[in-house]
């Protein structure tokens, strides 16, 4: 799949839901209206899905939500998709989650063929991270599922959204952590997706600002790592570890971009910042031929755009798109 730009489309993240057991403040709102569950793609569809990607050339398949692992039959998803890893179809599939499910799941997602997970984990001190996710969540758990991870060989990488006046000042705590544990991290800008019952402009941490500030205590070594995403990576000497960065919104990364995004109802979107869609459910659910669903996402991948148009300032107090994360798929 080459859309217009000349870039190969190799890598899909694969939405199993929108529903999330936290509500983190960047994310959603606090009282959710999620979709009725019969508009919902099956496990079966997602399987379709995802194989049709995979015969036009996807190698790599992230699961999001949402929280992937509240879906039901989440298992039987990451096991059929894990075969076509074993079957050499696929190069990797991985996770997104924020952990507080992963002490029951760890051990299974491993054996099914997972070798990498980001996790979320926007702060470490008990009340902020509790505050973060609107009183849902407990960093207890999450840290216990962490370990549960580690345990089950899953190597980890951190991922935390820099919040102005919430988290900026634990950067240097999560560093020592994260170099501790042997995780990896990477910060993220706020996105301007959905409604979320505050100011994004309140917010907003630009990453330019961060780096500055802690090269005044870190040696963080430029790395020309390729991978085709959006971050920009450092080797921080003291601790062996790398520091990304997401900057969306200060930076665009938009030039290597390999992905697409399909929703949890089948809503192809061939960027995560623009409104072009196209219906996948649709196709799959009038009975369309294995021809016509390959003919729907080529279609769609010809519209891919050159990038996203995301800006957050004083007179752009509007999220840039009215979807939020959760229903894109994180």
């Amino acid at each position: 799949m080459i859309d217009p730009f000349g870039r190969s489309v190799t890598y899909l993240r694969l939405s199993v839901t929108d529903r999330c057991d936290l509500r983190c403040v960047y994310c959603m709102s606090e009282d959710m209206t999620f979709l009725p569950r019969a508009d919902l793609l099956s496990i079966e569809e997602l399987v379709r899905l995802a194989e049709t990607f995979v015969d036009l050339g996807v190698r790599k398949i992230r699961l999001t939500g949402g929280e992937p692992l509240v879906r039901r039959g989440v298992m039987e998803l990451v096991r059929r998709l894990g075969g076509f890893v074993g079957a050499g179809r696929l190069d990797e599939l991985t996770l997104t989650t924020n952990a507080t499910q992963l002490g029951e799941f760890a051990a299974d997602l491993a054996a099914a063929g997972i070798r990498r997970i980001n996790v979320s984990v926007d702060s470490l001190e008990p009340e902020v991270f509790r505050g973060i996710t609107r009183g849902r969540g407990d960093i207890g758990k999450v840290l216990a599922g962490i370990a549960a991870a580690k345990t089950a060989g899953l190597k980890i990488k951190i991922n935390a959204v820099a919040l102005k006046g919430v988290n900026d000042g634990e950067f240097d705590n999560l560093i020592r952590w994260c170099g501790e544990q042997g995780h990896d991290l990477t910060l993220i800008e706020t996105m301007p997706l959905g409604e979320v019952d505050g100011d994004r402009t309140e917010q907003y941490l630009p990453l330019d600002a961060v780096r500055r500030d802690l090269e005044r205590r870190w040696t963080l070594e430029p790395l020309s790592i390729s991978t085709g995403g959006p971050a920009t990576y450092w080797r921080i000497a003291e601790t062996g570890r790398l520091l990304g960065c997401i900057t969306p919104l200060t930076h665009n990364f938009c030039e290597g971009c390999n992905r697409v995004r399909v929703t949890c109802t089948g809503t192809l979107y061939m960027c995560l910042g623009q409104e072009d869609s196209v219906d996948l459910r649709s196709v799959l659910r009038a009975g369309g031929s294995a021809a016509e669903l390959r003919q729907a996402i080529l279609e769609a991948i010809a519209h891919k755009p050159k990038g996203h148009d995301f800006i957050i300032d004083r007179e752009h107090r509007r999220p840039a798109l009215a979807r939020h994360m959760s229903t894109t798929g994180g």
